[in-house]
């Protein structure tokens, strides 16, 4: 009897480990928006001037171009609806990775403009619809190779 109490709180000790907690958004989800107006918010948000990036047809940017961060295409990994959200409400928290490492060592701070005062949830909703499907995940090796060089 005792090593069946050890195991169901030892169980239970596990699966409370794994959660994170009153942040986790492990339930949250997103309605489906509506990639129209995604796209006028993306202009209207002014996200234009430094991206671009796969089918993102909307003004030119502005920025020089070494400073134009490119949406979508093909990637490793697919960007979720939590990784869109997150980049642009917080976008500090992941520094991209396509920035050049010896600017990312120098930024403190994301170089993108904070919306978080003037975006309604409505246009959050509907640019992450907009910017999601923007992603393709690259297909992974199919054979690696690994001889090795003489």
């Amino acid at each position: 009897m005792r090593s069946l109490l050890i195991i169901a709180l030892a169980s239970a000790l596990a699966g409370a480990g794994c959660s994170k907690g009153p942040k986790s958004t492990r339930n949250f989800r997103l309605p489906e928006g509506i990639p129209e107006r995604g796209k006028a918010a993306f202009v209207a948000l002014q996200c234009h001037p430094c991206h671009t990036g796969a089918e993102i047809d909307t003004p030119r940017p502005t920025v020089e171009p070494a400073k134009v961060l490119a949406l979508g295409g093909e990637v490793a990994r697919l960007r979720t609806s939590g990784d869109l959200l997150t980049a642009i409400v917080h976008p500090a928290y992941a520094l991209s990775d396509l920035i050049p490492t010896t600017e990312h060592r120098k930024l403190r701070t994301s170089p993108m403009k904070p919306v978080n005062e003037v975006m309604t949830v409505a246009q959050l909703i509907d640019l992450v619809t907009f910017l999601q499907p923007r992603y393709r995940q690259l297909d992974p090796p199919s054979e690696p190779d690994y001889r090795v060089s003489p």
